[in-house]
């Protein structure tokens, strides 16, 4: 992550329009899952999912890094895998089976991310780094798996063929449940490095 004194106060940047786009995108993948176009909104997700390190290579690799880039960019990814883990979890298939991604799996997402956000606006606004570490990345990258191992079982392109259907049934739920168990180390994780921060010594300055 670049420093922060180096962050421009630019808002018209390519890495800002990108993330701009992909929360467009955000919007059209919602309205595609409401609407149980599932096979479209699995190619939408893609979209959005593949070109999320876009923003941030080309912010670090042309020196365009901006205040507000390091706010949207991982802003629109929680909204992209918070707002699809919602409304998965909220619609199961009538005569299907129970989605991987069940609604407690989702409140723990949201939850989390609504938690570390919190922390790390109020300690990067103190001038502390609260970057994303591994663990953080990590989770993300299981969450937009299970999203799209669901979006795949729901898309029905892989009704003709019924055994690649239920091993990709057992593989979302597994994904699932690893998103989750990510999920909760790398929250637990970024509260330790959070209080570690706020009992610093320059925290506890006159």
């Amino acid at each position: 992550m670049a420093d922060k004194k180096s962050a421009s106060t630019d808002i018209v940047t390519v890495p800002n329009l990108i993330s701009a786009a992909r929360l467009v995108l955000a919007i059209v993948l919602f309205v595609l899952i409401e609407r149980s176009m599932h096979a479209a909104a699995l190619w939408a997700f893609l979209v959005a999912a593949s070109t999320d390190w876009i923003d941030g290579w080309y912010a670090r690799r042309f020196n365009a890094v901006s205040v507000l880039g390091r706010i949207l960019d991982p802003l629109v990814d929680k909204v992209i895998v918070c707002g699809a883990f919602i409304l998965l979890a909220a619609r199961s298939l009538p005569g299907e089976p129970a989605p991987a991604i069940a609604p407690w799996m989702a409140l723990v997402v949201v939850v989390r991310e609504l938690v570390v956000t919190a922390l790390r606006a109020e300690l990067e606004r103190s001038g502390r780094d609260f970057s994303a570490g591994w663990s953080g990345k990590l989770k993300m990258v299981f969450q937009c798996l299970a999203i799209a191992a669901e979006l795949l079982l729901r898309s029905g392109l892989l009704l003709p063929f019924e055994a690649a259907q239920a091993v990709v049934r057992v593989v979302a739920a597994l994904l699932a449940w690893a998103a989750v168990v990510l999920t909760v180390w790398s929250g637990v994780e970024y509260l330790v490095k959070a209080v570690q921060l706020v009992g610093s010594p320059r925290e506890r300055r006159a």
